[in-house]
């Protein structure tokens, strides 16, 4: 295997940064380069934060943890909410903490709105109003195309970009015009800040040329999940009091498809269809977003072994010294 300088990684500020569509083998390959590099773990996901959300999420082992140090998992109930800018402050604190520990952070994961923001840096924006929140959110189950509507009328460039029938982005949209009297994307534009500043990314993404593989191995991994017992969990998850069908938590791919399952609006055969092809949905997105991003090592999970990618990874961030 490659050799690889930990000691100036760190001294040029580089971290490692793995990408991918959901059930590409993220986690494998982080797991796997901990046994020739001393990494620390940070979660890129916006579901694994949640405490009780295992199964669903695929959240990594307890055995996993206690392994190979992981962060930004178990850190909020499914009640509170967790946005961008709370993670690229968290993962900034962290990323100090990692380098001072001499260890190199790997950022792993595939929510890819937490790595744009990390990279093009974040609007100022007001913190959630719950109660706005609620009031459109109640307004979006009504009616989403006249929810839409109304967005188009106050910020017409955020209403082309959302579509109705995304509620997390368009109720933000509208909660972020009712509290502050501007559109989402003037603020956007007259706030924007630097991007990174203080560390490097060096980018790594899983992308299968062959997407029908993919979409086989998200399907196996969801029937793993039920086998077991996603909804047990789920059923407990949802008992917790205060949770509403609007919060982040249950908008998460899997979970949202069972809540809707558990208030008897799908029988059993539905929900694991509409689960499945959510998932496959996500990935797409994923995958799409991958493709406009610059500077990545592309590997392909289906057309190499965790060996291979673990080679190539390792060659890689030594070139990177190398021609630094």
């Amino acid at each position: 295997m490659q050799s690889v300088n930990i000691a100036e990684l760190i001294e040029q500020k580089v971290c490692l940064a793995i990408m991918g569509p959901t059930a590409s083998g993220k986690s494998g390959l982080s797991m796997a380069l901990a046994k020739h590099l001393p990494i620390e773990i940070i979660s890129v996901d916006s579901a694994l934060i949640y405490r009780g959300m295992d199964i669903g999420t695929a959240k990594p082992t307890l055995d996993e943890q206690v392994a190979v140090p992981h962060h930004l998992i178990d850190i909020l109930e499914p009640t509170e909410s967790y946005s961008a800018a709370d993670f690229v402050e968290d993962v900034h604190e962290l990323v100090k903490e990692i380098f001072l520990r001499g260890n190199l952070p790997v950022l792993a994961g595939g929510t890819m709105m937490y790595f744009n923001a990390l990279q093009q840096g974040m609007a100022k924006l007001p913190s959630a109003d719950e109660t706005i929140r609620a009031k459109i959110h109640q307004a979006w189950q009504e009616n989403p195309k006249a929810v839409h509507e109304q967005l188009k009328q106050v910020d017409p460039e955020a209403a082309e970009r959302i579509h109705p029938n995304d509620p997390q982005r368009l109720i933000r949209a509208l909660e972020v015009y009712e509290l502050t009297g501007k559109p989402l994307t003037q603020l956007q534009k007259e706030g924007q800040q630097a991007g990174l500043s203080e560390f490097k990314l060096a980018k790594v993404a899983l992308i299968p040329e062959n997407r029908q593989k993919l979409h086989k191995q998200i399907e196996l991994r969801f029937h793993e999940m039920l086998n077991n017992g996603f909804l047990k969990e789920a059923e407990k998850v949802f008992s917790s009091e205060g949770l509403r069908a609007d919060l982040p938590a249950i908008r998460s791919v899997g979970y949202r498809q069972a809540w809707l399952f558990f208030a008897q609006q799908f029988d059993y055969e539905t929900f694991v269809e509409k689960s499945i092809v959510a998932t496959r949905q996500l990935a797409k997105r994923q995958i799409t977003w991958l493709r406009k991003e610059q500077g990545l090592l592309v590997l392909d999970p289906f057309k190499t072994n965790v060996d291979d990618r673990v080679e190539a990874v390792l060659a890689y961030l030594s070139s990177l010294m190398k021609n630094a």
